[in-house]
């Protein structure tokens, strides 16, 4: 959802994060965008079974066994993706997903995450489940672009989020366990594969077709 009318604070967050998509790839400086989503956990009721056409079928019940929250990486420019099923979306397993993307680059110099603006992603928090040397190290390699509010559709991982759900969680997975193996599997086929998302939108094309969230300046 885009707002209606015109918000600076909305122009400034969204120009800021277009520009960083169009630098040149720098393997020293990595573009890693992070986003996290829930997932149900569906059990079959009665087992699947084949038409007399030979077509798969899955009876329409179902049993909920719960909610896993799926945590995805992406960096764009190199093909490289990271997925996580951890059982909650805390602080905590925010906080522990970063330490797995810092560990993922021993050798950048910086690390810029592009991510939502939730209540959970607080760098702060680093200083709550680290001693203050390795919060204070882990935070110097990283610079953190937050999405405006209403803007989570400039975050790349929301696309590679999208692809994983409609390429291996588009059928019914009961459990955690089982949610892990497939997606480990779709992980490294798809970093094997160097899968890129060529994003084309830019700050020159915001500035004409979203026209109307830039202020008006009077002259």
């Amino acid at each position: 959802m885009i707002p209606p009318e015109h918000n600076a604070e909305f122009v400034y967050r969204m120009e800021r994060i277009l520009d960083i998509y169009h630098r040149p790839y720098d393997p020293l400086h990595p573009i890693v965008c992070m986003d996290e989503s829930p997932n149900q956990l569906i059990a079959e009721v009665n087992q699947p079974y084949r038409a007399s056409n030979g077509e798969l079928r899955t009876d329409y019940e179902y049993e909920r066994k719960g909610t896993v929250s799926i945590f995805m990486a992406n960096e764009p420019l190199d093909g490289k993706r990271i997925v996580r099923i951890k059982d909650t979306h805390k602080t905590a397993d925010w906080v522990d997903f970063m330490e797995e993307i810092y560990n993922a680059y021993p050798h950048a110099r910086l690390i810029t995450v592009v991510l939502d603006n939730l209540s959970t992603h607080k760098p702060a928090a680093f200083y709550e489940y680290f001693p203050p040397e390795k919060a204070h190290q882990m935070l110097e390699k990283f610079e953190f672009v937050f999405t405006p509010t209403h803007g989570s559709w400039l975050n790349i991982a929301e696309i590679e989020l999208n692809t994983l759900k409609g390429q291996c969680l588009n059928r019914r997975i009961e459990s955690k366990e089982k949610m892990i193996l497939q997606v480990q599997a779709w992980e490294e086929d798809r970093n094997q594969k160097e899968a890129r998302i060529d994003w084309q939108f830019s700050t020159n094309e915001a500035r004409i077709k979203l026209k109307r969230l830039y202020p008006k300046i009077s002259t």
